[in-house]
């Protein structure tokens, strides 16, 4: 039987870095009042020559030379963003032109901040139904664009970058990115919008917070049963990379109390679909966690959405 595995990770953060010191010059804000609210401290900030389609190549072509691979040999390429500027080409056909590919399968797929982990899901389930053999799953965001920069209770959230996983056919005995959980509160949507002309990201924080802290956990216990791994046995809990006020309780009520847990959002800000893939190969970067170590990823936010999977470490 055919099974899937991450082979390699990249990620890419644009140059210019965002403190919160810079930000209290332009809105009514501080340190202080950031990192006691959301703990983060900085956040890069693509300029407007850096396409988000530009953002996921880089995070995409780190991954590749990882893995040892060639842009031909990817037949699948998968993006997860809600900030594409143009509907047509979509940002997975415009990542294939700059990396040269040949003819892959391109999709966008627009989970907001589930997104990548979805695009995962569908990079697993395409792989093991025969329709490709290596495919780039790639979340990306530049969130900058959609952020109204005068408000200060979403500007000081945000930031750009990608993250891209290489995913790969292997023997079912080798597997290591287990069964996904997913679902949505669609009456809720309005939680969590980018909306208008222009577009603009807006919340309603206390609604997302509670939905998070209260629900979330027993459903990435759920997800910790369909990989047959207790939240014991987890090396790593990379969530969503939304606010630590949000990630620190979430991870301490799933009970992976052996786990590292991913803490990119201080650096790195909220990324959307980008804050997972970015925190997980930051991590290994690092070597905070070992090859083949079991990683629960959970990703949630926009429409209220979620999807998590346990995956093992490349």
């Amino acid at each position: 039987m055919t099974g899937t595995r991450i082979a390699a990770l990249g990620h890419h953060r644009p140059a210019r870095v965002l403190t919160n010191e810079d930000l209290a010059r332009t809105v009514d804000t501080s340190d202080e009042w950031i990192t006691s609210r959301v703990g983060i401290r900085t956040r890069h900030i693509a300029g407007p020559e850096e396409p988000v389609d530009e953002l996921a190549a880089h995070a995409a072509a780190k991954a590749l030379a990882a893995a040892g691979l060639a842009p031909a040999d990817i037949d699948l390429v998968l993006v997860a963003t809600s900030t594409a500027t143009d509907r047509s080409p979509n940002t997975a056909a415009r990542v294939a032109a700059r990396l040269g590919m040949g003819s892959p399968a391109v999709m966008d797929l627009n989970v907001v901040c589930a997104g990548f982990t979805h695009a995962l899901a569908t990079a697993d389930h395409a792989i093991r139904a025969g329709s490709a053999v290596r495919a780039l799953v790639i979340g990306a965001d530049k969130m900058s664009a959609v952020t109204d920069w005068t408000d200060r209770t979403t500007c000081v959230l945000v930031g750009d970058g990608a993250g891209a996983a290489v995913v790969e056919a292997c023997d079912e005995s080798e597997a290591g990115i287990g069964p996904v959980l997913w679902g949505s509160v669609p009456g809720m949507g309005h939680a969590v919008r980018i909306e208008g002309t222009p577009p603009r990201f807006a919340q309603e924080g206390q609604s997302v917070y509670r939905w998070a802290t209260t629900q979330l956990p027993p459903i990435a216990r759920r997800v910790c049963e369909r990989a047959s791994v207790a939240p014991e046995d987890l090396a790593a809990v990379v969530l969503h990379q939304a606010n630590l006020r949000i990630i620190e309780p979430v991870a301490e009520r799933i009970g992976a109390v052996n786990a590292v847990v991913a803490r990119d959002v201080v650096e790195s800000g909220n990324t959307s679909a980008a804050s997972i893939p970015m925190a997980l190969a930051r991590l290994l970067e690092r070597g905070d966690i070992p090859s083949g170590a079991p990683a629960l990823l959970f990703g949630f936010g926009g429409n209220l959405s979620y999807a998590g999977q346990v995956v093992r470490c490349p």
